[in-house]
């Protein structure tokens, strides 16, 4: 009975549509920030170091250097506060983790680009999952 509530409430607030990246892509999140009564979106933009969980608790962390500090956040992929994930490049990587950029400073973090067969990038052809932003959108859509 608890894990049918469980599953539930599990598929009530999972995303259908989720965005398809991989590790060592350099992403743009776009995170809600509410201050107050307002709400408004700020982009997070960097390199995806790590992606680990399954279901409801799957996660992925972006990193990038702000005034030569680097800044590592970690996004839930179903989170309602991220309203959308966007490919910007695709980067080439042999490792599930990239923890060895930590490490690096300057140009020495910089990935190699993947490129396709038909000479563009990968990006070019992954689509891009963005959830609804206004919540009339949102109420229509539970209705």
């Amino acid at each position: 009975m608890s894990m049918e509530l469980i599953r539930k409430a599990v598929e009530s607030n999972i995303k259908k549509d989720v965005p398809s990246f991989r590790i060592g892509d350099t992403v743009n999140v776009s995170v809600r920030i509410i201050e107050g009564d307002k709400e408004r979106t700020q982009v997070f933009t960097g390199v995806v170091t790590a992606r680990r969980g399954h279901g409801m608790g799957e996660m992925f962390t972006v990193r990038r250097i702000v005034n030569n500090e680097g800044v590592e956040r970690t996004f839930p992929i179903h989170s309602p506060k991220v309203s959308g994930v966007e490919v910007v490049r695709s980067g080439k990587t042999r490792r599930a983790k990239l923890y060895y950029l930590r490490d690096r400073v300057g140009k020495a973090t910089r990935l190699k680009e993947v490129k396709t067969a038909a000479g563009k990038s990968r990006t070019a052809s992954t689509a891009t999952a963005v959830a609804p932003a206004d919540k009339q959108t949102e109420s229509a859509a539970q209705e």
